[in-house]
């Protein structure tokens, strides 16, 4: 197995701050939108713009959640091994208002089919969008595009792209990873 790194630390920081000022270009005050991580490793992502969105932007009114999609997906039988739900933190109403999904990785769709399933529980949003750190362009099963996105990648066959974050990998890198290159 061998790894290329596509984005360092440094990186990261700025494509936060890029990915940021698009969402005040079209959130302004952001007191009409939420932003909603999907579990697991959207989380990361939605708490690292908030962040960045309250202490540099001055945001002030800012909804952050997190959504567990396990049992939304339309795989969820298909593992062999139990499943461990993630917990779902959304203590604000989405009706009405404009929800900016958060993902690290947009693959296959999968993912964000589950969570357009799993948000109506909550309520019917006016509007939802997509924010994701890397888009894989070439691997989409369904129509799903990011309306704010970080970084394409080109990934193929066996690779597979890695986000880590410094709150759980003690540093931030997005790596691509092939999975070929041992066999």
């Amino acid at each position: 197995m061998s790894q290329k790194l596509l984005l360092s630390s440094e990186q990261i920081h700025i494509i936060l701050h890029r990915l940021s000022c698009q969402l005040i270009e079209t959130h302004q005050d952001f007191s009409d939108s939420v932003l909603i991580g999907i579990q697991p490793r959207g989380t990361f992502l939605a708490d690292r713009l908030a962040q960045v969105l309250r202490d540099k932007y001055a945001v002030k009114n800012l909804d952050v959640g997190k959504l567990d999609i396990t049992f939304f997906r339309d795989d969820f039988r298909r593992s062999g091994k139990p499943l461990e739900a993630n917990k779902t933190k959304i203590d604000f109403l989405v009706e009405s208002k404009r929800v900016i999904f958060i993902d690290d990785v947009l693959y296959t769709g999968r993912s964000i089919r589950a969570a357009l399933t799993a948000i109506q529980s909550f309520g019917r949003p006016q509007e939802i969008e997509l924010l994701t750190l890397i888009d894989r362009r070439f691997s989409r099963n369904l129509p799903i595009q990011p309306d704010y996105n970080g970084c394409q990648v080109d990934a193929i066959n066996r690779e597979r792209v890695k986000v880590n974050w410094k709150e759980n990998e003690g540093k931030d890198s997005v790596y691509l990873i092939n999975q070929e290159a041992d066999e």
